[in-house]
């Protein structure tokens, strides 16, 4: 299960293979925020709390937007990080705005 915090909800989705939390979020009408899907706005940043590993390493646009500190502390951009294996990921919206 992957459990999701937006703004002010928090909502349990199954996992869906090669989706990011993003979209996830989106379908389950969770707040989450966001303004391009793209990786350059960083309003998706989210600090993955449990599950890491079953989503996609970091790409070009995280490490140029996040930078290795915030990686190395768990923050990854919503729109970006893809699940890759089923298994339980908690996830919560932490945007800079």
């Amino acid at each position: 299960m992957i459990t999701l915090t937006g703004r002010t909800k928090t909502m349990q989705v199954p996992p869906a293979i090669g989706q990011s939390l993003l979209q996830l979020a989106q379908r389950a009408g969770v707040d989450w925020q966001f303004n391009c899907s793209r990786g350059t706005c960083a309003r998706c940043r989210c600090r993955i709390e449990a599950g890491s590993e079953l989503l996609s390493e970091p790409n070009d646009a995280e490490w140029d937007r996040l930078g290795p500190d915030e990686l190395e502390q768990g923050f990854r951009l919503g729109c970006q990080a893809v699940v890759e294996r089923e298994g339980e990921i908690v996830a919560a919206n932490r945007t800079y705005f």
